[in-house]
């Protein structure tokens, strides 16, 4: 049995073949997710996993360069936008590397998802829990 923080088979086989600037999304239970991209449903029911469960789960195993956001979950939902800033902030620390923080509007975020190697669908009900991530180079 793997030992380490991710155990889930499709996101630890993800982690494991994302090259440098592949982009994973990690959303709330809302987001359309577009057809043509592998979904990932973790989804158990309200709340369950959360977001920033599942981002913080995320960032043990993979290396991140920069993270995308819609606008409007600064201004909907700051408690959650602020905690995975801090969540960013810590990763920056600990690794060494910067990561940059991109905005765009929720419509142009939707859009962006299409690029996504895959979609990660948490149990979140917060407006705008979103978060696509950049993957980044350990070396």
């Amino acid at each position: 049995m793997k030992k380490s923080t991710l155990i889930n088979a499709e996101l630890s086989y993800l982690v494991a073949t994302l090259g440098h600037t592949d982009e994973i999304t990690i959303c709330d239970a809302g987001l359309p997710i577009p057809d043509d991209v592998q979904r990932i449903d973790l989804a158990l029911t309200h709340g369950v996993p959360s977001f920033l469960e599942t981002v913080k789960v995320m960032l043990s195993e993979s290396q991140v360069e920069g993270i995308i956001l819609a606008e409007e979950f600064k201004e909907v939902s700051p408690a959650h936008h602020d905690a995975l800033i801090a969540e960013i902030s810590a990763e920056q620390e600990a690794s060494g590397k910067a990561i940059s923080v991109t905005y765009l509007s929720h419509e142009a975020f939707k859009a962006r998802t299409s690029s996504s190697r895959a979609v990660v669908r948490t149990g979140e009900c917060t407006p705008y829990a979103n978060v696509i991530f950049q993957a980044g180079v350990v070396f």
